[in-house]
């Protein structure tokens, strides 16, 4: 018997785990997405020519694996496989070996003696809890985590700056490379408070379940959850771009898989006039610019040892690193800018024509930068694997602008729904006790700028349905 009618805007993770929600609890849903095919920056296609398979978006996936909500709908039971590399992350440096984030605490500290009491200190409660640990992540920062005990240990790693934290506890370059990437991933200059967070969490998972990638391709996480939906008889609308709630039937819950600039475009009229004004001054941060490869071989890296990595953070020491985010966030491109490389086909052959690789790399540049960096991100590369630019067979570079263009989510190229500099990191999107309400009965937001934020978990559709469902009364 339904319970009633559901809208969901935005078929991206979030939106189809929020879908996925409501209808084992009893509502007919209706999913409406603007592209031909749902995932929003989750998914896969040829664009490397026949036999490739490139992940558009998202690529290497700790969040994805350990996904609460993921493990509730049994993705592995519809089909998702998780390919493993023999090390999650390699880091190279100029004069000396590669740095590596082994899928062990042990291995991983033993590569810096100098540093591995600080090392093993820093990380040891979060490897030895790795669910635990994400399970606090992906729930909202302002309320009770599930974990409190290991929340205040975790927060207690978290709140310096990685760059005053790299600089106070570690005594080698090894170490502070190794962090300081992990760090990056926050999107943040590395002076910024709890950027720390993020190298702790990201190293932690890693030397746990490591960072994964999907077999097929990110988009068969999406496959996985449309699997899903299709049991519960939820209906997804392909090519329907929503730009007023006008457009939608009648139902008593509708929920957002958009940023606030897209709530303006959808609902702007209907807002409480306070949270209208929040979301017009809703500050986007660093932007990606992504180039895809398609190789003749592995990437011919220096540390040979490197091309047996998923995901490689190509910028030298920790010292560049800090001073290259620092200039991205100041609105300058640097001339050796943060470059994350993924190498998917050394782990799954599927992706690649025999004999080629398919390599996934984006460089950290400012919001909405106009500028070509795809030479930048060559010579990054390059100049820790000499022939890199031989190797190249084909290529497809796609700026911010473009990346707006084919997921309006990423605006100016910021691929996590938003900055989480100043209260943007705490009050996502606002400060109300329940984050993901729009301040209009029955009207909610579920995307990546609501907490926890960006990633591939579904974990904000998750927590977004089920405060939906308590409000009113029926879980």
């Amino acid at each position: 018997m339904s319970n009633g009618k559901a809208n969901v805007v935005g078929a991206g993770p979030n939106g189809l785990v929020a879908a996925a929600v409501l209808a084992q609890n009893g509502f007919d849903v209706q999913v409406f997405e603007r592209n031909a095919h749902p995932g929003g920056a989750a998914a896969s296609g040829s664009t490397l020519g026949e036999g490739t398979i490139v992940d558009l978006g998202a690529a290497a996936h700790p969040f994805a694996y350990g996904s609460p909500a993921f493990a509730h709908f049994d993705l592995a039971g519809h089909g998702l496989q998780w390919d493993f590399h023999d090390y999650p992350l390699a880091h190279p440096l100029d004069d000396g070996p590669s740095v590596f984030l082994h899928q062990s605490l042990d291995a991983t500290s033993r590569q810096f003696p100098a540093d591995r009491k600080i090392w093993r200190l820093l990380h040891g409660p979060l490897v030895r809890n790795p669910q635990e640990i994400l399970e606090n992540a992906t729930s909202p920062l302002l309320g009770i985590p599930p974990h409190p005990v290991l929340m205040a240990r975790f927060g207690l790693r978290s709140l310096p700056p990685a760059k005053l934290l790299s600089a106070a506890a570690f005594r080698t370059r090894q170490a502070a490379a190794l962090f300081a990437g992990s760090s990056a991933h926050s999107m943040l200059p590395l002076v910024h408070p709890f950027t720390s967070g993020f190298g702790v969490l990201f190293g932690a998972l890693g030397q746990s379940w490591g960072w994964p990638v999907a077999h097929g391709g990110t988009g068969s996480i999406i496959d996985a959850l449309l699997r899903v939906l299709d049991g519960l008889d939820v209906q997804i609308h392909t090519g329907h771009q929503i730009t007023s709630l006008a457009q939608l039937p009648d139902a008593e819950l509708t929920f957002l898989d958009a940023t606030p600039r897209q709530v303006v475009q959808i609902a702007g009229g209907q807002l409480p006039p306070r949270l209208r004004r929040r979301f017009e001054r809703w500050r986007y941060g660093t932007a990606a610019f992504k180039v895809d490869y398609l190789l003749d071989g592995p990437i011919p890296w220096q540390d040979a040892r490197t091309a047996r990595a998923g995901t490689v953070h190509v910028i030298g020491d920790a010292a560049e690193l800090a001073a290259a985010e620092h200039q991205v966030a100041s609105g300058k491109m640097p001339d050796r800018p943060f470059v994350m490389v993924v190498q998917p086909s050394s782990a799954d052959a599927s992706r690649a024509p025999a004999g080629r690789h398919v390599i996934w790399s984006y460089a950290h540049v400012p919001q909405g930068h106009a500028g070509d960096a795809g030479a930048l991100i060559d010579a990054q590369i390059e100049r820790f694997a000499p022939g890199f630019r031989d190797r190249i067979v084909q290529r497809v570079d796609t700026s911010p602008a473009q990346l707006q263009a084919w997921d309006p989510n990423l605006v100016g190229g910021d691929i996590g729904g938003g900055s989480l500099s100043g209260t943007q990191q705490f009050f996502r999107p606002s400060a109300s006790p329940n984050p993901y309400s729009l301040g209009v009965p029955g009207l909610y937001l579920c995307s990546s700028s609501t907490p926890p934020g960006g990633g591939v978990h579904g974990m904000a559709g998750w927590h977004a349905a089920h405060r939906a469902l308590r409000e009113l009364g029926r879980t």
